[in-house]
């Protein structure tokens, strides 16, 4: 990914807005900056999620519009950059913070363009005098990226008299506003619980730009999804395992703490320790090449999801 620069606002090297005030061919610029390489590696990484991926071109396309406004002095103040991501587990979240940290990067916009993943316990301390340390230290590993906070509507807890989660609010609240061209926050969560979330905490809302929506794969999706992390790791299913690994999505989504990606990825963990103990099962014969990257239907229809006596008790998936 190109790199021109670790200073907000500095001008690329080399683009055609470091050669006066003439026209701007913005395709170069989009090519130049290195937004089109991590766009194409977002592709590559999460499949479908294709309203997420437009609205990230849109930002990347204002980031864009932005940085070169203010190569020619027409930038007035640094845009409000703050975002919320809303939608169940296992839908892509992180991994778009990660490339978002990357587009902000690539344009000037923060200066390191990392991630530092938060939830609640790295913020709130358990006792007074607790909470702004922690706070303050996690607001210094993030300086110059993106501090992304997930579950975020666990920082408040009215219902608790004693809890410290306003007191982590309020120094959010305030880098947010004044430190808003050194750090990038992005809020996430399930889409209800942000939304009360916001209503109880205005000052979130007036400072958070763009709300992104992610919204649940398809089994057909969530299918592609399992081969693709299946090849990734040097596996594959036989054509009966795919068969039964497209009945196991729909069961597994109708059971409770499914995850999207995330519950796929666990069931195939799963399969993958059910396949090597079929296989020192079978240790009297040679093990081939085939043998230690097929997946078998019986390593799929194993799982609990399919017990029809148990089913009361599902799988439990908390990951």
């Amino acid at each position: 990914m190109a790199d021109h620069t670790d200073t907000p606002g500095a001008q690329a090297p080399g683009t055609a807005a470091s050669a006066g005030h003439g026209p701007i061919d913005l395709r170069a610029e989009f090519r130049d900056s290195g937004i089109s390489r991590v766009l194409e590696e977002l592709d590559e990484e999460l499949l479908g999620l294709r309203p997420v991926k437009q609205r990230i071109r849109e930002i990347a396309a204002l980031l864009l519009v932005e940085k070169l406004r203010r190569t020619r002095g027409l930038a007035a103040e640094p845009p409000t950059l703050h975002m919320s991501f809303t939608g169940n587990p296992g839908t892509g979240k992180t991994t778009v913070a990660m490339r978002m940290a990357s587009i902000l990067h690539s344009l000037g916009f923060v200066r390191k363009g990392h991630l530092v993943s938060v939830t609640r316990d790295d913020l709130v301390g358990q006792y007074i005098g607790h909470t702004a340390p922690k706070t303050k230290e996690v607001l210094k590993k993030a300086m110059g990226g993106v501090l992304f906070i997930d579950e975020a509507y666990y920082l408040y807890r009215p219902e608790n008299e004693r809890d410290y989660g306003q007191e982590a609010i309020e120094i959010l609240l305030q880098v947010m506003e004044n430190q808003r061209e050194d750090l990038v926050v992005i809020l996430a969560g399930y889409a209800d619980r942000m939304d009360r979330f916001f209503t109880t905490n205005p000052g979130f809302r007036s400072r958070v730009a763009h709300h992104i929506d992610f919204p649940d794969y398809s089994d057909e999706e969530l299918l592609q999804i399992g081969e693709i992390m299946l090849k990734k790791q040097n596996y594959r299913l036989t054509d009966e395992a795919r068969a039964a690994l497209a009945r196991y999505i729909p069961a597994r989504r109708g059971q409770s703490h499914f995850a999207n990606a995330r519950s796929i990825r666990n069931a195939l963990d799963r399969a993958r320790l059910r396949q090597a103990n079929r296989l020192f099962e079978q240790s009297d014969r040679p093990v081939s090449d085939a043998d230690l990257v097929e997946i078998h239907a019986p390593d799929i229809l194993a799982s609990r999801v399919f017990d029809q006596a148990r089913e009361a008790d599902g799988e439990v998936d908390h990951g």
